[in-house]
Formats: C-alpha cells, structure tokens, sequence
C-alpha cells in the first residue's frame, strides 16, 4: 500500500465526513487532532468538500486529509487540485482508476462482489473499500469474497454501518486495514459544533481500534 494508506492501516479506523461548511474546516480538524487521530476522509458529498480539503491541507498539515466518494473525473482532479493526499470511492470505476494511477494519487474504489474484485486485482490495486458493509453481508461476506483473491494482497475499509460497537468484529479480519467511521464527525455534530464529542468519539475509535489490533496479534 501507499504512505498514506499504511498511514490509515496503522491507526486502523478513517473518519469519514460530509462536511457543508468550510468555515468549519479548521475546528473540525483541530477536533480529530485533539482526539489522537489525524486522519480524515472528506467526501465529495458536499459543495464545501474540495475548499474544507484545501483548508486542512494548508493550515493543517499534521492531518492526512483525503478524499471521498470520488465518482467523476472532475472530482479526482478537484481532489487533487485542493491537496488531498488519498482518494476513496463508494463503487469502481475503471476511468478514474487509471487516471489515479497515472496520477500517482493513491486510491481505493469501492466493492461488493468478487467480480469487482477481479477488476480491482487486475489493476494492481492492493487496497479496496467495501461498501455498503454492513448490508453487503458484515465480516463474513468480506471474508468469503477476498480469500480467493488473498494471495494478491488486497486489504480493505469496510464502509457503512460500523460503529465504535462493532468494529472489533471487522479489524479482526487481517484483510482490513482498517475500518471506515462515518460515526466520528456526523453532519449534525460539525453543524452544530459539538468539537468536544467528536473528540471523544475519535479518541474512543483509535482506543478500540488499538485494543482490537492487540487481542487479534
């Protein structure tokens, strides 16, 4: 894998945010550095996504910010173009694959099935999102799909409905790299500025990634 992503495998879990504001972009990171994780994945799922990568790139250099639900061209240059330094996607699309590669900007699409899989490995990519999770089949759909294709090394961000509660069951799957927490930062916490429990959820999210890591050596 790339820096950034044995960055993210180290500390085993990447908050995954919407974030509307951009003014928000300094509080929010100063929140995740605070609570021991200097990470975030901001999606494209906003119009502020590319400014708030652009302010946390700048003003926050210590955060390793990414990027999120890359599905167009545009966006993977927009990424880029604002200083992200990873790029995930809920799905694949074999377009922006190759533009990433020739790019050099590290990215992970997303998969569901052993057929995204294949494309995934024929790219010579060694690190995937799956999503949607929880609903594709939780650890056990993850585990039956990837052991067929182990002996390439592909490691994966299971994404969407894990929580602080279960995402010892995930990290305990030596094909994940770590876990995907969209409960870290949510729209409503950045909206509202409730800095000090994004903190805390960030500090407990690194705790239980570190304790699940240690009870699986």
């Amino acid at each position: 894998m790339s820096a950034p992503f044995d960055q993210a495998a180290t500390l085993g879990v990447v908050p995954v945010i919407a974030i509307e504001r951009a003014s928000d972009a300094i509080a929010l990171a100063d929140a995740l550095l605070e609570g021991g994780l200097p990470l975030a994945e901001i999606t494209f799922r906003t119009e502020a996504a590319a400014e708030v990568i652009a302010i946390m790139a700048d003003k926050r250099p210590e955060l390793l910010v990414g990027a999120g639900t890359v599905l167009t061209p545009e966006a993977l240059d927009a990424a880029i173009g604002a200083g992200a330094r990873f790029g995930l996607a809920p799905g694949f699309d074999a377009e922006i694959v190759v533009a990433a590669n020739g790019k050099g900007f590290p990215f992970a699409p997303g998969i569901m099935t052993p057929s995204d899989l294949t494309a995934v490995t024929r790219h010579g990519l060694k690190l995937a999102k799956f999503f949607p999770a929880k609903a594709a089949g939780g650890p056990a759909m993850l585990e039956a799909i990837s052991t067929p294709f182990a002996h390439h090394g592909t490691r994966f961000v299971p994404t969407g409905g894990v929580s602080l509660d279960n995402m010892h069951e995930w990290l305990k799957l030596s094909a994940v790299a770590a876990v995907g927490g969209t409960w870290i930062a949510t729209k409503a916490d950045i909206s509202e500025g409730r800095w000090a429990d994004i903190t805390a959820k960030a500090r407990a999210a690194v705790a239980k990634a570190k304790e699940a890591r240690e009870a699986n050596r």
